[in-house]
């Protein structure tokens, strides 16, 4: 058994758990945080992705005892109270989402990725970028449009747009 402590969505919490639990489970189960979607359970689909530390991370191939002493941010914790991130919105405005399970996923990754490119970002690094995210519904389109226009509104700075998570 391990125990875990970390700050997630900016509270602190602890727990004990068994060696072998991944953060997925641990945010999922203990936390009740199930924004954090488990599709594959073999990384390949990033509805997953949480942010550890700043960074873009497929939640499901770290243990919870490897990110102890980190700062985990979930989709629950993008919003400020009822504002949604810039991503979010966009998202919404654009139709970036059909049935919605990889979504969650997809925000995180939009937004990692639009915070390593301050200066925006064009469709083909969106649509490399997004590899390792998996969508069963649609053809990426409205979410790459989603996170253009995301990046546009960050990139122009001002109020929560220029928030990161």
């Amino acid at each position: 058994m391990s125990d875990v402590s970390l700050v997630v969505n900016g509270k602190a919490v602890r727990g004990t758990v068994e060696d072998r639990t991944l953060l997925v489970q641990f945010l999922r189960e203990n936390l009740g945080l199930t924004g954090t979607h488990v599709g594959c359970d073999t990384s390949q689909c990033g509805a997953c992705v949480v942010h550890v530390d700043g960074k873009a991370v497929k939640s499901c191939t770290m243990l919870a005892a490897q990110a102890s002493g980190s700062t985990v941010v979930t989709i629950e914790g993008l919003a400020e109270g009822s504002e949604l991130h810039p991503v979010q919105a966009a998202f919404r405005d654009n139709h970036g989402l059909q049935c919605g399970f990889c979504t969650p996923g997809m925000i995180m990754a939009a937004v990692d990725m639009i915070g390593r490119h301050p200066a925006g970002l064009d469709e083909p690094t969106v649509r490399a970028e997004l590899e390792g995210n998996i969508c069963r519904c649609t053809g990426y389109h409205n979410i790459v449009k989603a996170i253009l226009a995301a990046s546009q509104t960050m990139a122009a700075g001002g109020g929560a747009a220029s928030r990161a998570a």
